[in-house]
């Protein structure tokens, strides 16, 4: 492993930290300003990586993702993981702004993602490509860049899929039940209801 590498892991690293506790930050950012202190009370709003590390999809998985292709000799892998899920109170959440305010918590991560993204692209275009006498922190930026633009265009596609448990498979829901009770109000305004009663609810965390 040469010194190529080894600042290409610590970026790769670094830009995957960025990432994935941002990305579940601001799902709790999002519902505390809907009123729910949940994430705020568990002290999953800091900055602090310590507090958002899961083991298995934070430390395993990134590892053996990248360990694995080069034991086979391909070559390093991508690095790829996630952070602890912030805790997310939904029903306080839908009281206090609806289910656009659900759906609001649902894509705030992958809004970050997707701007994070967005801000690496417009920096790398302002950087030119490394050279023998550029400096150590010179080619270390410049890798950290462009691992913050594929890691965050990765997770901000992955999480827009409507799978179970997965930010897209949330918003979905959540559009859904929206879709639902405008259907029922304008149902019973038009009088086509007689009686009935319609409820919507589902708790989720993020």
């Amino acid at each position: 492993m040469d010194f190529i590498d080894i600042l290409t892991i610590a970026a790769a690293i670094l830009a995957l930290a960025v990432a994935i506790i941002g990305h579940e930050i601001m799902h709790g950012w999002v519902a505390f300003k809907y009123g729910d202190t949940t994430a705020k009370a568990a002290g999953r709003l800091s900055i602090n990586p310590i507090v958002h590390v899961d083991l298995f999809g934070t430390i395993i998985v990134p590892a053996m993702m990248y360990l694995i292709p080069v034991l086979l000799g391909m070559g390093p892998g991508f690095l790829f993981g996630w952070a602890k899920p912030v805790p997310v109170n939904m029903r306080t959440v839908i009281n206090n702004g609806g289910y656009n305010a659900a759906m609001q918590v649902s894509l705030a991560g992958i809004v970050y993602n997707l701007f994070l993204a967005t801000l690496a692209s417009i920096v790398l275009l302002s950087l030119s490509e490394p050279t023998q006498a550029d400096s150590m922190v010179y080619l270390f930026t410049y890798i950290f860049v462009i691992k913050l633009l594929l890691i965050n265009v990765v997770l901000a596609v992955f999480n827009l899929l409507p799978i179970p448990q997965f930010d897209g498979a949330h918003f979905v829901m959540y559009l859904s039940l929206k879709a639902n009770e405008c259907c029922c109000r304008i149902f019973l305004q038009s009088g086509t209801l007689r009686y009935g009663h319609c409820h919507y609810y589902a708790d989720d965390t993020a």
